[in-house]
């Protein structure tokens, strides 16, 4: 891959956006958020409308707006506690909201109707919603987050562990890539034949590297250990999310999920492994991290 190949250049064009908009933070990453949600969604909904599906489109992504609408406000606001039951009040609400859209329809929706709406909803408006949580991270969990200590005083721990996530996500996309293409001789799984077994287990290394040099750079508890555990689970959870959307356009029967990005293809096929990942650091660091101070 040259350097004035389009994948490398809107690859860098896109790095360098989603590096200023996370540190500006507030309603600017809240945009990008929002607007990789709803161009991922459309494309989803296009996947499902080329297998004969009729989801609720124009329903699930209003839902996904309010709902990331609301997840900022429930980290950013002085009443936080309150806009967060509201934020999560969204989840079942859009859901019931949706099915009821489909019971309105001259032709009564399907199984695979509600499937898609509903799948659509989570896969990319819960899931993403967690990036919002993961910037924020200070105001929503500040008694998990006191002890962390962080390179530079700019540096906030939700700046860091969002930049953080990012980076796990980057080292075992890249790795596994440009391993895979160089080492890679057995391929991993049928629904993404150009994955193989060996780049897989190099982006596991890479991220399993990253999230250990996160770890003491942040002072967490029993580092590098507890960071190499945790880039073991993102590298996993990007890797499931990657070969979802694989499974998807197989299904299909496309190579890509659309043309909007110069050598990657649509936004699916970019942030796919940035869907599921968020949520599941999150959790980690909410639920799993205190237990190694102990």
């Amino acid at each position: 891959m040259s350097w004035g190949s389009p994948r490398l250049l809107s690859g860098l064009v896109a790095a360098a956006l989603g590096v200023l908009l996370i540190s500006l933070g507030g309603w600017w990453f809240t945009l990008l958020v929002a607007v990789i949600v709803h161009l991922g969604l459309v494309e989803f909904f296009q996947l499902a409308r080329s297998k004969g599906i009729r989801p609720a489109s124009k329903t699930t992504l209003v839902a996904c707006q309010v709902l990331l609408f609301l997840s900022f406000h429930a980290t950013n606001h002085p009443l936080a506690s309150q806009w967060s039951l509201v934020a999560d009040a969204v989840v079942p609400l859009a859901s019931l909201v949706i099915c009821g859209w489909l019971l309105l329809q001259p032709q009564t929706g399907s199984i695979a109707d509600v499937a898609a709406s509903i799948f659509g909803f989570y896969y990319l408006g819960v899931l993403p919603s967690h990036w919002l949580r993961l910037r924020a991270i200070g105001a929503i969990a500040p008694l998990h987050v006191q002890h962390w200590t962080t390179p530079a005083t700019w540096l906030s721990a939700g700046l860091a562990l969002t930049l953080f996530t990012a980076a796990m996500i980057l080292a075992v996309d890249i790795t596994a890539y440009v391993c895979g293409q160089r080492f890679g001789r057995r391929p991993l799984i049928r629904v993404s034949p150009g994955k193989t077994v060996e780049g897989t287990i190099c982006g596991f290394v890479a991220a399993a590297l990253v999230g250990a040099g996160g770890a003491v750079l942040l002072s967490w508890p029993l580092a590098p250990w507890s960071g190499l555990m945790l880039g073991l689970l993102a590298a996993l959870s990007a890797l499931v999310g990657d070969l979802v959307e694989s499974m998807l356009k197989r299904d299909a029967g496309v190579k890509d999920s659309g043309r909007l990005i110069p050598g990657h293809g649509g936004i699916l096929d970019r942030f796919d492994s940035y869907l599921l990942t968020p949520a599941v650091v999150l959790y980690f660091v909410l639920l799993a991290l205190p237990l190694f101070s102990r």
